[in-house]
């Protein structure tokens, strides 16, 4: 799970918006990981167990206490410094773009093309028809072109 942490921690934090919502998304997972282990010898992925996790936490977070919370919306840094969005601006002005989108469309757009999933699997993750995955992924592309969001990832090409 070590070397996993990383990799869930990005994702819950394109889910959530919030780093410190997301580290606690990501050691809740983990946690249950951790308690569902002895299971384990019939997980394909442990790795994939933990994504679903984190996914299926943040699906039902508006149950959870720390929902209430206020996200803080200042400017975070990349912890070395590297923009991986190009420039500060546009990588903040696209992580707002994802915090305006409705909760299912967000985990699909982060699922789809950040953890570069299937219509398919990401369609198991969620307990969706890949049919939903595709409207929802249609539906959250619409909104970001609105919000210009997607202004400078033109050329990158969608899936």
């Amino acid at each position: 799970m070590t070397a996993s942490h990383v990799s869930l921690l990005r994702t819950a934090r394109l889910l959530t918006g919030d780093p410190h919502t997301a580290e606690d998304l990501v050691q809740t997972a983990l946690i249950r990981v951790y308690t569902h282990w002895g299971r384990s010898a019939g997980w394909d992925s442990p790795q994939a167990y933990a994504r679903k996790a984190v996914v299926n936490l943040f699906a039902t977070w508006r149950r959870r206490r720390w929902h209430s919370e206020v996200a803080h919306t200042g400017a975070e840094s990349a912890a070395d410094g590297h923009d991986m969005a190009g420039s500060a601006e546009a990588r903040l002005e696209l992580g707002r773009a994802l915090a305006a989108l409705p909760r299912a469309q967000r985990a699909v757009v982060v699922l789809r093309y950040y953890e570069d999933l299937s219509v398919e699997q990401t369609a198991e993750l969620l307990g969706c028809s890949p049919g939903t995955v595709k409207s929802r992924t249609n539906r959250a592309l619409e909104r970001l072109r609105t919000a210009g969001a997607l202004a400078g990832y033109a050329g990158r090409g969608a899936r």
